[in-house]
């Protein structure tokens, strides 16, 4: 079509809305929420002020129009100008202890990236649980798993997508099983990658997966855990049950971790590798491959090979990490006297265990051969050593854009708060009151899983547990009992790309359709549902007792 054609009306306002979307958005959404301002104003009500920042600040998130952490920074002018708190109180909740805690975790987390201690960990893994397809499956999804309550979700699908791709490429050159579709099972437009057969798709869904799935095992797993940490202590100061390092794992570990990792590896296994399915295309292939298990052994021995011997920089991150994480479970475990207690030290919060650990890693060389120097059996080089992390790789690699995240949903919660719209809301939800407390924490959770299916998890995080916090007031049930279940759902988003990086990485990394991984997720979802409500009725009242009833704290809150 050349330059000065016309098209027709029709067509004209379809390539608009096509291409500037965005800008439409960012236009009309105020101006379709500003009935709310203008009441609130005229009738000097404070939670109407909020609900439209929030209105907005909502759909800003899911479509984000406009970058997330760009709209995270919304509160910083609005929540002043609207006269719901001060620019001071504002601006403090960008930087609170959780907050610090949090870029602490995910400081850790680049350095073992940095050391590369974490393919030694993912290969030494694989090699210890077996390389039959169905093993070599089963190592990927618990490695992942693992590294991910210690990293962030993102990163540990970016390590291992590379590694499950070296894997399935060797496969295919020795033709051990069928790693991509032909040309007639899906056509591949020129220059597009070759799409993953169903076998293959199953090891990419198994990381991204368990990514997701092991980022809820410990507070610095995933930004959720922290956001939720951060606006329960905020909303409920005077509470009984505190929500620390070791007990968070003894919460979630058991459950909604270790039994929903396994479970997600069996519905992997019955979906896209036949198991229970002999005679099946796909069972016989799978079959067939595991005669080959000494071709597969060999493929990863010669990349764990690659790494050559542990290096003094992975092990002084190794060592650093352990002790790190054993001084924070033990700072007051619960079944002994913590070292918190014996020293009297509870002022210390875990923020600063991690940035302990963290100063360590800078002070450390990641090697000390100039000792041999100051033996005098060389001259010195004059060279630097390099610390066991770098600031360089540090600042290049951290996103920082997530500490913004997070401290605009504690601003905006703290927000809620104070202009009276998180109680507005919570009892207007009071009906629930005549449910069983059960029903209702089965419906958060539901409620959690389906709202991260299309945003950030943290974000739906920020604008759901506030009004999970005082619904659970106004239906008198612990709000422990209705904000931490429903919390954990929030990181289980198994369908689509958007839904959270690591559906995404994978996605992207490997070529595969999102048809593909919106079935993939269903059994996936379904578990973590299940897991999760009875989790919170049985185990969750074994680590948290003080919930099984509305708690005298609660009741002025």
């Amino acid at each position: 079509m050349g330059d000065t054609e016309k098209i027709s009306t029709g067509k004209s306002l379809k390539a608009c809305c096509g291409f500037h979307w965005r800008g439409k958005i960012i236009f009309f959404m105020p101006l379709v929420t500003l009935p709310f301002l203008i009441y609130g104003l005229k009738e000097k009500k404070s939670e109407y002020k909020c609900i439209y920042l929030i209105l907005n600040m909502a759909v800003f998130w899911i479509t984000e129009c406009i970058p997330l952490y760009v709209t995270s920074l919304f509160p910083v002018v609005f929540l002043p100008l609207f006269g719901i708190l001060s620019s001071e109180t504002t601006c403090s909740l960008f930087f609170t202890n959780t907050l610090v805690m949090f870029t602490g975790g995910l400081i850790l987390a680049l350095a073992i990236e940095y050391s590369n201690l974490h393919q030694r960990i993912a290969l030494g893994t694989i090699l210890l649980v077996g390389c039959s397809p169905r093993r070599l499956h089963f190592g990927l999804v618990v490695v992942t798993a693992f590294l991910s309550m210690w990293m962030s979700n993102s990163a540990t699908t970016a390590m291992m997508c590379p590694i499950v791709k070296a894997i399935l490429n060797e496969l295919d050159n020795q033709k051990v099983f069928t790693v991509y579709k032909t040309q007639e099972e899906e056509p591949v437009e020129e220059g597009e990658k070759p799409h993953p057969s169903t076998i293959s798709m199953a090891f990419y869904f198994g990381v991204a997966y368990a990514a997701s799935i092991g980022g809820c095992g410990t507070l610095i797993g995933t930004g959720t855990n922290l956001t939720f940490k951060g606006l329960y202590e905020t909303r409920f100061p005077d509470s009984k049950e505190e929500v620390d390092f070791p007990i968070f794992m003894a919460y979630s570990i058991p459950l909604p971790v270790i039994v929903n990792t396994l479970l997600l590896y069996l519905s992997l296994q019955i979906t896209h590798m036949g198991l229970f399915r002999g005679n099946s295309k796909i069972g016989q292939e799978v079959k067939k491959a595991a005669e080959n298990k000494d071709v597969l052994r060999k493929i990863v021995k010669d990349r764990y090979k690659e790494l050559g011997k542990w290096k003094c920089h992975e092990i002084q991150v190794a060592v650093t990490f352990t002790v790190m994480v054993l001084i924070l479970v033990f700072a007051k475990p619960g079944f002994m006297t913590g070292w918190e207690e014996a020293l009297k030290m509870k002022a210390v919060s875990s923020s600063a265990i991690v940035f302990l650990a963290i100063g360590i890693l800078f002070a450390l060389p990641t090697q000390y051969t100039f000792l041999k120097y100051c033996c005098g059996s060389a001259p010195f080089t004059g060279r630097s050593m390099d610390a066991c992390i770098s600031w360089t790789f540090i600042h290049n690699n951290m996103p920082w854009g997530l500490c913004f995240l997070i401290g605009g949903g504690f601003a905006l919660a703290e927000g809620s708060i104070k202009s009276g719209l998180a109680k507005m809301l919570g009892d207007s939800m009071s009906f629930l009151s005549s449910f069983p407390s059960g029903l209702v924490v089965g419906m958060a959770i539901t409620m959690g899983v389906m709202c991260t299916a299309f945003s950030s998890n943290v974000a739906v995080c920020n604008i759901l547990i506030p009004v999970f916090c005082e619904m659970a007031l106004a239906i008198k049930v612990h709000p422990l009992l209705l904000t931490l279940p429903p919390t954990l759902a929030m990181s289980f988003a198994f369908h689509l790309p958007v839904s959270t990086p690591p559906n995404a990485i994978a996605c992207s990394y490997a070529g595969i359709k999102t048809k593909y991984l919106a079935l993939a997720g269903i059994l996936p979802t379904i578990w973590g549902i299940i897991l999760l409500w009875v989790n919170a009725l049985t185990w969750g009242l074994v680590v948290f007792p003080g919930t099984k009833e509305f708690p005298e704290w609660a009741k002025n809150a």
